[in-house]
């Protein structure tokens, strides 16, 4: 079988004036502070909705936000969601 040609390839050469680009500073990890709200508030809002289920009747403040209990609830979720999209 013949052997194929060996194409030889042209050793990169960088375009002129690349060398003066500046460094990317790599951020390091995101706080412990953070990750702790940022948990926090997903486990406040589910926390929230569960007692709003099962005692809203019994707690005086809950019984009167009625049906915001679900808009708390679910915003502080959200919220904590949205911030694992910073967390590194």
């Amino acid at each position: 079988m013949p052997k194929s040609k060996v194409r030889k390839k042209t050793v990169y050469t960088p375009p002129p004036g690349s060398d003066l680009r500046t460094p990317v500073k790599v951020k390091g990890p995101t706080h412990p502070v953070y990750i702790a709200v940022m948990l926090g508030l997903m486990l406040v809002g589910l926390v929230w909705l569960v007692v709003q289920y099962l005692a809203a009747e019994m707690i005086p403040f809950m019984r009167d936000l009625g049906p915001w209990n679900f808009l708390i609830g679910f915003s502080l979720i959200v919220i904590g969601l949205l911030m694992t999209m910073r967390w590194r």
